[in-house]
């Protein structure tokens, strides 16, 4: 039997170093900022994320694009040329073109090397929420389990992966299309702080808003406490738009009460980052339901 190899994109926000520990192959999203175009690599070779945080506190208006078909062939096809199968885990399709793009590659990869398992997945999840589907993944195929149990897995349990974040700045969320204008004027004179969460669709839906940013930190520990649920994973993920002591203070809450393990703490990459902003709380949890 063959060993395989997980393919995944860098809106999965993981370090790093768990991504050299699971041997993941990791593909850049890109950010474009002033006309230039930064490749989002996990180990910020291109870019620090507290500098891409600077500049959008500054005023500077990021875009981004997603992996294009020649990016997915180009991995696969080295993978293949190493002789092995390849599991491809990407982006919520409803937020990204990037599942789009890895299934035309997979289509035209199955036909030329028949012989070799291709499989794809869409998390229907975003940056860490997506990463700690990957990071499950990566975690079985050490232990032993083939493509198809893992890809099985992946299935059976992605929409329990639950995604509840903050954003401190609303006009980021309006100039996605995400509110409207009027929306976000009342939310920033009067200090409102939206939840949100990613759906079973795998887009991004707003579910209620509290007024000041502690409030919102214990809305979205009172989430988890709602719906956590050990017995799928205990492994906890938080991420931060450049807000390490808020991401901390959520964790300490978490830790206080649930039997858990906050496992990473880690930045929001540009990719996610230029759609929710600066200071943006994160929190991801394997749960009941999303």
């Amino acid at each position: 039997m063959r060993d395989f190899i997980i393919v995944t994109d860098s809106a999965c926000d993981l370090s790093n170093d768990i991504a050299k520990s699971l041997d993941l192959e990791v593909l850049p999203l890109k950010v474009v900022i002033e006309g230039v175009e930064y490749p989002d690599y996990l180990d910020h070779r291109s870019m620090s994320p507290e500098d891409f945080y600077s500049r959008v506190r500054k005023g500077m208006m990021p875009s981004t694009a997603q992996v294009n078909v020649q990016e997915y062939l180009d991995v696969c096809e080295k993978l293949i040329k190493a002789q092995k199968d390849i599991l491809i885990l990407t982006f919520s399709s409803a937020l990204s073109g990037t599942y789009n793009s890895a299934r035309l590659a997979v289509e035209q990869l199955q036909e030329t090397y028949p012989t070799f398992k291709i499989m794809l997945v869409d998390t229907l999840a975003a940056s860490l929420g997506e990463g700690l589907i990957v990071y499950k993944a990566g975690q079985m195929r050490k232990q032993g389990y083939s493509i198809e149990q893992v890809r099985d897995e992946v299935e059976k349990t992605k929409l329990n992966v639950a995604h509840w974040f903050t954003v401190s700045d609303i006009n980021h969320l309006k100039r996605g299309g995400r509110i409207s204008s009027t929306a976000a004027v009342v939310a920033n004179l009067l200090n409102i702080n939206p939840i949100l969460h990613v759906s079973d669709e795998g887009k991004l839906i707003a579910r209620t808003k509290v007024i000041g940013r502690k409030k919102a930190l214990h809305a979205l520990f009172n989430k988890m406490k709602e719906t956590y649920n050990p017995l799928l994973h205990k492994t906890v993920f938080i991420s931060h738009g450049d807000d390490l002591d808020a991401a901390n203070m959520l964790k300490n809450m978490i830790l206080d009460e649930l039997d858990c393990d906050v496992e990473l703490i880690n930045f929001i990459g540009p990719v996610i980052g230029a759609h929710s902003g600066p200071n943006t709380i994160a929190l991801f949890f394997y749960a009941t339901s999303r």
